[in-house]
């Protein structure tokens, strides 16, 4: 399967830590990750060289072509929030993850779309159970 992962970029980098960790699972588990780059300390420096429109035209073919979305919601992003929102347009499932006790967007939280799920996690190892019960579902 081919899975979009999303998470913070511009405000989220303190948990790089946790992207890098739900990538690795996610490829460990034999799954394409796209947006594995999200995980790398360089990424910044990466994006640089690459417009807006370039940015936005790569991600939404990316997210098209994947067959589910795993967002890291605990930091807001306006760009996160866009790809659920195009992700569920799309009739794709989406599972958003958040650290236990953060105040998640009521838009977010509130969602009750079908193809849709909102979980907290303590840590990581509560983290990949949960992706792996929602990938298996």
């Amino acid at each position: 399967m081919k899975i979009y992962y999303s998470c913070s970029v511009s405000g989220g980098r303190q948990d790089l830590d946790i992207f890098a960790s739900m990538i690795k699972l996610l490829k460990e588990m034999g799954h394409t990750v796209p947006t594995e780059y999200l995980g790398r300390a360089d990424l910044l420096a990466l994006l640089e060289p690459m417009s807006d429109q370039e940015v936005f035209e790569q991600d939404v073919s990316w997210l098209k072509d994947s067959d589910m979305v795993v967002a890291e919601v605990s930091t807001p992003s306006h760009g996160v929030g866009y790809e659920i929102a195009l992700a569920l347009v799309l009739n794709k499932p989406v599972l958003c993850l958040y650290k236990a006790g953060v105040n998640v967007s009521k838009m977010i939280s509130g969602n009750t779309h079908p193809n849709f799920a909102i979980k907290p996690y303590t840590d990581l190892t509560e983290a990949k159970e949960i992706i792996t019960s929602f990938i298996n579902s």
